[in-house]
């Protein structure tokens, strides 16, 4: 008996059914492989925006540690203001390699009467700013022309948005101020592309925050000292100290519960899947409950009957993943796009990374899960006695 001809003439009886079940197997899988995708890809960027951070301690003002996190990573957040006396008393430290004081500070720029606009994020750093971010190279222009000079230094993407080259006046809404453009630094694939920077001492005369800081980054000459360097800032009033394996504890934490949640609507979804099957396949069963009987009674064995139903199974979870798997990697762009927009803080690059071994993975697992649902079904049909079978699809 040609089983896998039978099997799928059998699917084809119900086409809109068994497409359903199929799509429906297909999603499960394509949630799953997106969720662990996103764990490794999530991961792996946020390690390396940490990575190009170029400094290992983040002093800010006290606060939330999430807003400290967000501040170190994307440079906005929670603004709270220190005073640079901050700066001075431990720039001389020893254990310091290099050290940078900034200023962040946001402006709402509206578009017209509509009411729409957004936040522009301006940066007040110096010299040594640039030391600890040494890939910060220049594609246009160059430094301030003085530590007071109404200038700016675009990212490359602030650039781009703005259509600003060297040399054009760009305005800082509310603030009655014009800065000259002297630069644009080359794209650095992180959040400074977005950032405005302008000399600390402008940045603090213009927004009337002298004597401030946001943050101070540190680089150390041995990061084995972090601990006794940290400890040794306890005592200081008004400040706390973030270090890398903490932000990146903290942005983890941050979607940790949004990412349980997606963990067990996957899970959910498969399991709904693996009913969906079996319940596609008993009532094709019971609908075929003379057909079978009759089979038998030309000479079916068991045996017969029992392949044909499993195969019928299997056929559904191997379709349903192969389509789960392509919808997954087709998708991935657009869940990546989802992410981005409900999330807090994402991390620059590919936030959802599918490695072939996952797809391969997931697509075994449907496989065998169709091996599991199509038990009961074929086993049921196996065991039908040929009399009773025709007796009851009459």
């Amino acid at each position: 008996m040609k089983v896998w001809s039978v099997a799928f003439k059998n699917l084809s009886r119900k086409k809109i059914r068994t497409s359903l079940t199929i799509g429906g197997v297909a999603v499960a899988v394509a949630v799953l492989v997106s969720l662990s995708g996103f764990d490794a890809g999530y991961q792996r960027s946020l390690d390396r925006d940490i990575d190009k951070l170029g400094y290992h301690l983040l002093v800010t003002a006290k606060g939330c540690p999430y807003e400290a996190a967000t501040l170190m990573l994307k440079g906005g957040g929670g603004l709270r203001y220190m005073e640079d006396s901050v700066y001075k008393r431990i720039v001389n430290d020893r254990r310091i390699d290099k050290i940078t004081p900034q200023l962040v500070s946001s402006v709402y720029n509206q578009e017209g009467q509509s009411g729409r606009g957004a936040f522009t994020l301006y940066m007040g750093i110096e010299k040594s700013y640039l030391d600890l971010k040494p890939w910060s190279k220049f594609k246009y222009g160059h430094w301030f022309s003085g530590p007071d000079a109404d200038e700016a230094i675009m990212g490359y993407e602030a650039a781009e948005v703005e259509q600003r080259s060297v040399g054009d006046k760009i305005f800082i809404p509310g603030m009655d101020k014009v800065l000259t453009v002297v630069g644009i630094f080359e794209r650095a694939g992180t959040q400074d592309d977005g950032v405005i920077f302008i000399p600390l001492a402008t940045a603090q005369r213009i927004f009337g925050l002298e004597g401030k800081l946001t943050g101070i980054g540190i680089k150390l000459k041995d990061i084995r000292t972090i601990a006794k360097f940290e400890e040794d800032l306890y005592n200081e009033p008004g400040i706390q100290v973030v270090s890398l394996a903490q932000v990146r504890g903290t942005i983890l934490n941050l979607v940790s519960s949004a990412r349980a949640m997606a963990g067990s609507v996957a899970l959910i979804a498969i399991f709904i899947a693996i009913i969906g099957v079996t319940n596609t396949i008993l009532m094709s069963v019971f609908e075929r409950t003379r057909e079978i009987g009759v089979m038998k009674a030309l000479g079916a064995s068991a045996a017969d009957v029992f392949k044909i139903i499993w195969l019928e199974t299997t056929i559904i979870c191997f379709l349903g993943g192969l389509a789960g798997v392509v919808l997954a990697f087709s998708g991935s762009s657009i869940i990546e796009h989802l992410i981005r927009r409900f999330l807090p803080y994402t991390p620059a690059g590919k936030l959802v990374f599918i490695k072939p071994s996952l797809l391969l993975v997931a697509f075994l697992i449907t496989v065998i899960m169709g091996l599991v649902a199509g038990i009961y079904p074929a086993l049921r049909a196996s065991l039908m006695k040929p009399i009773e079978a025709i007796r009851s699809g009459e």
